[in-house]
């Protein structure tokens, strides 16, 4: 399993330790991806997702996984990410029965 927000696409990057003498060595900054389980309120499913804690910070921000999809651009996204927007879409286009 790859060190990778499921949303944002967020991952390893990579740098320098550099000590009080001024010595570089390379270093990996790893992000902090905690596993959650958000509820989509359009479909009705809980998705058990692998995500940076700034992706879950800005979907509380945005008032839910839903919203923070369809306000993100589909570039932006993952994969994984997409198809859930995309059922979002299609969830929302569709009238509700009476």
């Amino acid at each position: 399993m790859s060190r990778r927000c499921e949303l944002s696409g967020k991952g390893v990057i990579s740098g320098n330790h550099v000590s009080h003498a001024h010595n570089k060595t390379r270093r990996r900054f790893l992000p902090n991806l905690q596993v959650v389980s958000l509820i989509s309120e359009s479909l009705d499913k809980i998705f058990k997702l692998r995500l940076a804690t700034s992706t879950i910070r800005t979907i509380e921000k945005c008032g839910g996984l839903d919203d923070y999809l369809l306000s993100r651009k589909e570039k932006n996204l993952t994969e994984e990410a997409v198809r859930i927007k995309k059922a979002i879409k299609l969830a929302k286009s569709l009238p509700l029965d009476s």
